[in-house]
């Protein structure tokens, strides 16, 4: 048996009817030349039914004692384990767009997994245009967070065409071929400068107590009003129709950007990938609140996960501290917007800075002991954290394939809470960017809006900054008069989602 750490417990603890504690999304995927598609996917079911001796956390339970989750709580093997009831088969109503899709996905979303079971379910969906498939999974955040599930994603699918699945993804074996893998990757690849960067690891870890002192100052600082561009939870947040009491219903939406060309407009103002995204989302989420005429007077705020994972490290349920970035969203100059975001990134980052996993994850207990008090009271909608989340999660960059379909993208469906009805999630995958946008479906009802307010604030961006760049809107626009090929194809032959099929 494995104990659960105590961040593990805190998703079981903060689990409702009204907020499911499970993160996933879908991968979407073209069929091989030639396949049909319902012997396909079948056949894909039975692989991965094919071994019951699984890895965790698809093979474990819950085991709860006499206290329930108020003591200790384990992951301990299912001794009946029922792959039919986990692993489904489903098809989408005609005519089979992304909407349905979609509509599906925000279904599945809202349902609670079965606390009785392991706690995971993948769904195999058929029916889409274009010779397209889907995967819709779901995992338990107390079982696996955004990095461990592309580990998982890099070890069911293959960059050769020709690869052809040996055996359940889910299974011990896979787990331990995939280990192997990276182990030999990792030795292959080692190299002086490397060798540098673990004696500089171990002088970290010597200095450590140093570095969590002086985390601890400047978060001290920052409560009192004295740590300059430091966002802090609870710190100057505004209300907004984002932050209120959340139902059970989800929406989810997703779209893909060029990774080249977000890249791009964060290098043009000096700044990082990252904060190119956030500059992105804050633009949308302004233009939202303006269209909607609620844009606060004060700065909507955004929790940013970081991830705290040890290189190689692909058993860890979750491994991840958090910071809140100013998204200057009461600022209508771009530039200045971005700058902006960017300065509370790096004063955020600098509060974790050369500690270790244990000391990061104690510091983010610090940054959110106020919800232990809000959150038991149903107070967190009154005086919420920070207004919205936004996770970056780097995927795999090269195109993969799962017994030769071609997998076209990876979007993440991710956890909205009491008083954030908003989560926007990004996955780095071959040469675009995925997001996966899921709102509490009653709170947000147009959210689907957000994503062409998004492409929007990415054009001020790169007007702002001189950059030429054909947008996703151009696409749409030129494919208006020929709605049977209103999707573009990458280079590389990958289908991006447009809005007009939203």
């Amino acid at each position: 048996m494995k104990k659960l750490s105590m961040m593990d417990t805190g998703f079981l603890l903060a689990e409702t009817r009204e907020t499911p504690m499970h993160v996933g999304g879908i991968n979407l995927f073209t069929l091989p030349p030639g396949a049909d598609e319902q012997e396909f996917l079948h056949n894909l079911a039975d692989t991965l039914r094919s071994d019951h001796d699984l890895q965790s956390p698809f093979g474990d339970r819950l085991r709860m004692g006499r206290l329930k989750l108020a003591g200790p709580l384990h992951w301990e093997k299912e001794k009946t384990l029922d792959l039919e009831y986990h692993i489904r088969h489903s098809a989408l109503p005609k005519p089979g767009r992304y909407r349905e899709l979609f509509s599906l996905a925000s279904r599945l979303h809202g349902t609670l997994l079965d606390r009785n079971r392991p706690l995971w379910e993948m769904h195999l969906i058929e029916g889409l245009q274009n010779r397209q498939f889907a995967t819709y999974s779901k995992f338990h955040h107390a079982a696996v967070d955004g990095a461990r599930s592309m580990h998982l994603t890099q070890s069911m699918y293959s960059y050769d065409r020709d690869a052809r699945s040996q055996g359940s993804a889910f299974s011990i074996e896979a787990q331990r071929k995939y280990r192997a893998q990276l182990e030999s990757i990792r030795s292959q690849g080692m190299n002086d400068q490397e060798i540098r960067n673990v004696a500089e690891s171990l002088q970290e870890f010597l200095n450590s107590s140093t570095h969590l002192f002086g985390s601890i100052k400047r978060l001290i600082g920052g409560w009192m009003g004295k740590g300059g561009a430091l966002a802090l939870p609870w710190q100057n947040v505004p209300r907004s129709s984002i932050n209120t009491h959340v139902d059970g219903a989800r929406r989810f939406v997703a779209q893909s950007w060029s990774f080249q060309r977000i890249r791009a407009a964060g290098k043009a103002l000096d700044g990082t990938f990252n904060d190119a995204v956030l500059a992105m989302c804050a633009g949308g989420l302004r233009l939202y609140m303006q269209n909607h005429s609620e844009l606060p007077e004060k700065s909507l705020k955004a929790m940013v996960p970081v991830s705290l994972r040890q290189k190689g490290d692909i058993d860890s349920s979750n491994a991840v501290g958090a910071i809140v970035a100013d998204l200057a969203t009461d600022i209508a100059d771009p530039i200045q917007r971005f700058t902006k975001i960017q300065d509370s990134m790096i004063a955020g980052k600098a509060l974790f800075k050369g500690l270790k996993p244990k000391e990061a994850a104690l510091m983010l207990q610090l940054l959110q002991s106020p919800g232990l008090l809000l959150m038991p009271l149903g107070l967190m909608s009154k005086l919420p954290p920070f207004n919205t989340i936004i996770s970056n999660v780097p995927g795999p960059r090269q195109t993969m394939y799962w017994d030769g379909a071609r997998l076209d993208g990876i979007y993440p469906a991710s956890i909205v809470t009491e008083g954030v009805a908003l989560n926007i999630t990004l996955v780095s995958y071959d040469e675009n960017v995925d997001f996966g946008i899921t709102a509490c479906r009653r709170s947000m009802p147009q959210v689907q809006r957000l994503i062409d307010y998004m492409d929007q604030s990415l054009m001020e961006l790169e007007q702002a900054t001189g950059l030429s760049v054909k947008t996703e809107q151009d696409d749409v626009k030129s494919t208006s008069k020929r709605p049977k090929k209103a999707r573009k194809s990458t280079k590389n032959g990958r289908k991006k989602i447009v809005k007009n099929d939203l």
